[in-house]
């Protein structure tokens, strides 16, 4: 394969041995080329300016200095729209993941993630525009293949909902905006959770974002 073939990848991690690490990795797959290495999102704003074209992907570290991954992410979806971001953390809680999912990042994986099943996300990111799966346990199981789901009709209160659970509100507080007893709203869950065919508050808003029931909008 020549390196005219190969996907252009950024990395952006303000610890230099996981970057040059991961770089390592990277290249070893022989699919990629790193046409970029950055320490924060300033750092590769002015290494941006450097490259003819926008790199075919970009992996941003959630918790950097000067520049953060969720703000990177924003900036690269405003300058670099056609880039696939891909966030990449420790951290796995909902919060961090639906900011980075709501910044412009496709996907969301962790760095304890096995070598193999990284070098799968990148095949189906790059291919797909997208990686989704649960993260449980400190573990991202692979959910790379999609069937045809048959059309579900969702109410507009169940939509409501959706756009609430894509935020960082706990469910209780997701309930006292709706004007609605946690009963109610752990109904709501549980039905949507049927209908999407996830088993996590993660999954639920992955899939809606996916089927564009929740739209990411521009903070």
């Amino acid at each position: 394969m020549t390196s005219q073939m190969k996907v252009n990848i950024g990395l952006v991690d303000d610890h230099l041995i996981f970057l040059e690490s991961l770089a390592l990795m990277l290249e070893s797959f022989k699919e990629y080329n790193i046409c970029v290495k950055a320490t924060n999102g300033e750092d590769l704003k002015r290494k941006m300016k450097g490259l003819e074209n926008s790199p075919d992907m970009m992996l941003i570290d959630v918790n950097m200095p000067v520049m953060d991954g969720i703000a990177t992410a924003k900036w690269m979806r405003e300058n670099h729209p056609v880039t696939k971001l891909v966030a990449l953390s420790m951290n796995n809680t909902d919060q961090a993941i639906i900011e980075m999912l709501r910044a412009g990042c496709c996907s969301y994986l962790l760095k304890d993630t096995h070598p193999n099943v990284f070098e799968t996300a990148l095949v189906a990111i790059n291919k797909n525009g997208e990686f989704s799966g649960d993260i449980s346990h400190h573990k991202l199981r692979a959910l790379i293949s999609y069937k045809e789901e048959k059309k579900e009709i969702f109410s507009e209160r169940e939509t409501a909902f959706l756009e609430l659970a894509c935020s960082d509100m706990t469910y209780k507080e997701i309930a006292a905006k709706m004007f609605l007893s946690e009963r109610t709203i752990d109904g709501y869950r549980e039905k949507l959770f049927e209908k999407l065919q996830v088993q996590s508050r993660v999954g639920m808003a992955l899939e809606a974002i996916r089927r564009n029931i929740v739209q990411l909008k521009k903070t």
